[in-house]
């Protein structure tokens, strides 16, 4: 199986923060994927459903970088060892 070739950066609290992290990032020439867990089998409507933001593994320093003034976003150490 191929390695991974993106990694999580970051962690949106909706699909709109999501994608203004995400046009930032590609404004600055970086790709940038968005995975949003289904909700599908609730029967209620979750307003606010995390978004985990990856970003290409060549990319990562940069990305973060960018993403320093938003720290609340990125990942703790824990999470980026996972």
């Amino acid at each position: 199986m191929d390695e991974m070739k993106y990694e999580k950066i970051a962690d949106a609290n909706s699909r709109a923060e999501a994608e203004v992290i995400e046009s930032f990032l590609e404004a600055e020439g970086i790709d940038v994927e968005l995975i949003e867990e289904s909700i599908s089998h609730s029967a209620y409507a979750v307003a606010t459903a995390r978004v985990e933001v990856f970003v290409p593994r060549e990319k990562v320093k940069k990305a973060l970088k960018l993403l320093e003034p938003f720290d609340d976003i990125q990942p703790d150490e824990d999470e980026k060892d996972e």
